[in-house]
């Protein structure tokens, strides 16, 4: 309280002082943006920023080449790695570490860079430009290749094949003695009709010759030599094998034809027509000769081929067909059904009158109508075939429905088509037949069985079941 008022202006002074410098303190480390400049933050900013600078220039700076020891290495920014090193991060530093892979990997990898001259070992830097010439030369080094591996292909393709030309001239060398399919027909009906020819000869012949005339335009190429007269002449041999033969030959030339409408298949797996070949047969005599080996003592092979024969001849042809009922070819048939071993000749002619009755209905009447295609004197033809009460008047009926008894299932099918194609025409008979009836009973149970097994293994649409229906459906219709 004593003290002088000079000595009193200083210390208030002082006391200032010291107060400002405690503000500007405390201000400096609550909010940095209030405090002095730091002389090495300043320089530390100052790096970064020529740090990012260098980094951003890198592409057409020159880039310096890091070479990797065994031992982990810091990596400084922008320094380049080769290829196949490891580089890690390490979470201690934060820092970039690389050292080489092992020995034999890096040393190949050395090899791969120099040879696609990726990198320049030999220098310690590599630029953008470099880059580029050496993906360059990479580019034209992969065509390079690609050309070599070309000609090298192209080398073995020519060792393995030969040239056109001269592959040329061997086809015309061997054409001097390659036959013709005609010349080869000719040679085998001459081999079959020559006298001096053996029995094994003959047979042969006709065995080579069924293979060729199964093309129609072959087939046709018959008439032009007289080689299907041959053929049907054969079948006056008294030689039963060339009987067989002979209506082989015939069956396949009568069954080929293109696929036309008035040709297709009618029924199952049947030929199709060859109506060229058809006519020309029925005018050198084929029907008579087929129906008097039918009708006569043969063997059964003998008879098969020549059933063959007659089904191909009579299937859309309704001239051979009004020829065949003239001259006894139902009687003919019936007789040979009722003989006895001859249940598989049995089948066979159920299928060729079925066939028949449904060609008749919907080719003459369903499809004359529907189409233009048919001409009006086949039309005729087909109205003049009494096909249906031959069969009445023949007994067909009465012979068609005792054939159900047959115990295989797929004679029971055609059967059973049989009859129903018959049904308009025979349905008296069939309610005057109580062999019929029963028959039909015992079948329906059977098949109910059959049916039910095919059910349960998932089949729902089965075999047994569609012959099921056939039965059922004639059941009702003979009630």
């Amino acid at each position: 309280m004593g003290l002088p008022a000079s000595r009193m202006a200083l210390l208030g002074m002082l006391l200032g002082l010291l107060m400002a410098s405690c503000f500007t303190f405390c201000l400096s480390h609550q909010n940095p943006e209030f405090a002095l400049t730091s002389p090495e933050k300043s320089r530390t900013k100052e790096a970064d920023r020529k740090e990012t600078t260098a980094e951003e220039e890198l592409d057409s700076e020159v880039l310096e080449v890091f070479h990797p020891t065994h031992e982990w290495q810091a990596l400084r920014p922008g320094q380049a790695v080769p290829a196949g090193s490891h580089v890690r991060l390490n979470l201690q530093t934060g820092a970039r570490e690389v050292k080489l892979q092992e020995e034999d990997k890096f040393r190949s990898n050395l090899k791969g860079l120099k040879k696609g001259r990726r990198l320049d070992i030999n220098t310690n830097t590599y630029t953008s430009q470099d880059l580029k010439s050496a993906l360059a030369k990479f580019k034209e080094g992969a065509e390079v290749e690609s050309s070599k591996e070309d000609k090298a292909r192209q080398a073995k393709v020519k060792r393995l094949f030969r040239p056109i030309e001269e592959l040329k001239k061997d086809f015309e060398e061997l054409n001097v003695i390659i036959e013709t399919d005609m010349q080869i027909m000719v040679r085998l009906i001459n081999k079959f009709n020559s006298s001096s020819s053996s029995l094994e000869e003959k047979i042969a012949a006709l065995f080579d010759l069924e293979y060729y005339v199964h093309q129609m335009d072959n087939a046709q190429g018959l008439l032009s030599f007289g080689g299907l007269q041959v053929v049907i002449n054969g079948l006056n041999s008294t030689e039963p094998l060339v009987k067989e033969y002979a209506a082989f030959v015939l069956g396949a030339a009568f069954s080929r034809a293109p696929v036309e409408k008035k040709c297709l298949r009618s029924h199952g797996d049947l030929p199709r027509c060859n109506p060229k070949v058809q006519v020309e047969a029925i005018e050198g005599g084929a029907l008579q000769k087929l129906l008097v080996i039918l009708a006569t003592e043969q063997p059964l092979p003998a008879k098969k081929k020549v059933l063959f024969a007659l089904c191909s001849l009579l299937r859309h042809f309704p001239y051979a067909q009004q020829q065949f009922l003239k001259l006894g070819g139902l009687q003919v048939l019936r007789s040979l059904v009722q003989a006895k071993g001859t249940e598989m000749l049995a089948v066979r002619v159920v299928t060729l009158l079925y066939d028949l009755v449904t060609e008749k209905q919907m080719f003459a009447e369903e499809e004359a109508e529907l189409t233009q295609e048919t001409s009006p004197e086949k039309l005729q033809q087909y109205r003049q075939v009494p096909l249906l009460p031959g069969l009445r008047e023949q007994g067909w009926c009465e012979i068609t429905a005792h054939l159900l008894a047959l115990p295989e299932h797929d004679a029971r099918e055609k059967v059973l088509q049989t009859l129903g194609a018959l049904l308009a025409t025979c349905r008296d008979r069939y309610r005057q037949d109580p062999q019929l009836s029963r028959t039909l009973v015992s079948l329906k149970a059977e098949y109910q069985a059959l049916a039910a097994l095919e059910l349960q293994d998932g089949e729902d649409e089965g075999y047994f079941r569609e012959l099921l229906g056939s039965i059922n459906s004639l059941l009702k219709e003979l009630r």
